[in-house]
């Protein structure tokens, strides 16, 4: 028998600790994924969304001035027969517009732009208006001539500075979209990159912890079959122990006890014949060696079931006829019996095997079934030979903590010999106990 010394460790500290690493490298990328995630909301929020609100306003304020353009040649045009008095209005719609489109980008201009930017254009567009006051009061007065000189001396120069400034700004803020829209970019494809690199480390760390748990299994299962093998080793060994020293046992009472109670029945026949007749000694005689031969007799059975002499004496099948018909007065059972439909001759080792599956599967159908009939069928076909023990009993219960040492002993006696046993429930209820053994048959 071997003894397996290789390593016990067990490998889940090593697994704990590789479960341990890959829930820290999951949280701690779940956390910069959500870290990157909330800046680049922010970024979008703060930046992006506020630039083209900007740039919306500052396309407002642009068309505004540009409609004051349009509304200034209009006024200088010698052709028109209204007075310059005539567009008030109109420039008091546009102020109006302009004012609140500059409160409007004034709240959601970007924080890169200097205050002096966010100042000059709100000052340049009051001096704007300050001068075309001034220009609409010289027209009130009947100063026309002085009033559109003035509209193109000052008003309009102003109007281009305010168009200047206005597309510069609006130059600005596509500058920054597109910074924007480069650093959202950076962000997604870093963010990526890192998935990327949390994938093919997970992928490594789970690939390395598969292999150490396949191999630690493998270890497991070896250690496992080792030991298996060990024990169907042992119990093979003191099953050959056990029948040796029934052997033994049965010989010994065969030979020793039987040869001395025969030879007290013959020392007693002999006593009582010199015993005077109708003597009370000779009466005594008489029953003690009756007492002596049922003593021989017992002997002799009890050799038999211990081992039984007959099996290397008249084979197999006798011995199977002469077990059966002790059977109902050692165990109150009836069995029907089937024989082989052709003799077979079977050594001894192979035969004590099926004997002994024999004896345990009535022992186990008179203790456990509950009922009192059997049926034992013995055949031999194709080089094999089966044997079938069926009851219509309760059957092998389906938990395994419900298997005795019983059952175990029969599968390694079955596999002593090379052979195979099955414990089936057949449609009609109860056990099948089915041996199959190959052997070397030669038909007598």
């Amino acid at each position: 028998m071997t003894v397996s010394t290789g390593d016990s460790r067990s490998p889940t500290p090593a697994l704990l600790l590789g479960l341990i690493l890959t829930l820290a490298a999951v949280v701690g990328v779940s956390w910069y994924i959500t870290r990157q995630i909330s800046g680049l909301r922010a970024l979008q929020t703060d930046l992006a969304d506020r630039n083209r609100t900007d740039s919306l306003q500052l396309l407002r304020i642009q068309n505004d001035l540009n409609s004051l353009g349009l509304a200034m040649r209009d006024m200088l045009d010698s052709e028109e027969p209204y007075p310059l008095t005539a567009w008030s209005a109109q420039f008091a719609r546009i102020r109006g517009d302009l004012e609140s489109a500059l409160a409007r980008e004034a709240d959601v201009a970007v924080a890169r732009r200097t205050p002096e930017q966010s100042q000059y254009l709100s000052t340049s567009l009051a001096q704007f208006w300050d001068a075309a006051d001034r220009i609409f009061a010289l027209a009130g007065s009947g100063h026309e001539a002085e009033a559109r000189a003035q509209i193109r001396l000052s008003l309009q120069a102003r109007q281009a500075a305010l168009n200047t400034a206005v597309a510069r700004l609006l130059v600005e803020n596509n500058a920054s979209e597109e910074q924007t829209a480069v650093r959202v970019r950076d962000i997604y494809e870093r963010v990526q990159r890192q998935v990327y690199i949390f994938l093919a480390a997970t992928f490594i760390a789970i690939a390395l912890t598969s292999l150490y748990l396949i191999r630690s299994n493998r270890q497991l299962f070896a250690r496992l079959t080792t030991l298996s093998n060990d024990r169907r080793e042992l119990a093979q060994q003191l099953i050959a122990t056990r029948e040796s020293t029934l052997r033994e046992i049965s010989r010994e009472l065969h030979d020793e006890f039987g040869q001395v109670l025969t030879a007290m029945g013959s020392m007693l026949g002999r006593a009582g014949k010199h015993t005077p007749e109708g003597s009370p000694l000779r009466a005594e005689l008489r029953e003690i060696g009756e007492i002596a031969q049922t003593t021989l007799d017992n002997v002799r059975g009890l050799s038999q079931t211990l081992h039984p002499s007959i099996l290397e004496e008249a084979g197999l099948e006798r011995t199977v006829d002469w077990y059966l018909s002790t059977i109902e007065r050692q165990l109150g059972i009836t069995v029907s019996y089937e024989r082989p439909k052709s003799p077979v001759a079977v050594n001894s080792e192979i035969g004590i095997q099926v004997y002994r599956v024999l004896q345990e599967s009535l022992s186990n159908i008179a203790r456990h079934s509950g009922v009192k009939d059997a049926r034992v069928r013995l055949d031999f076909e194709g080089g094999v030979l089966q044997l079938d023990v069926e009851d219509r009993g309760k059957g092998i219960g389906t938990s395994p903590g419900r298997r005795g040492l019983g059952i175990v002993t029969m599968r390694e006696r079955a596999a002593l010999v090379g052979g195979a046993i099955e414990f089936l429930r057949p449609a009609q209820g109860g056990t099948l106990i089915r041996l199959r053994v190959p052997i070397e048959a030669n038909h007598v």
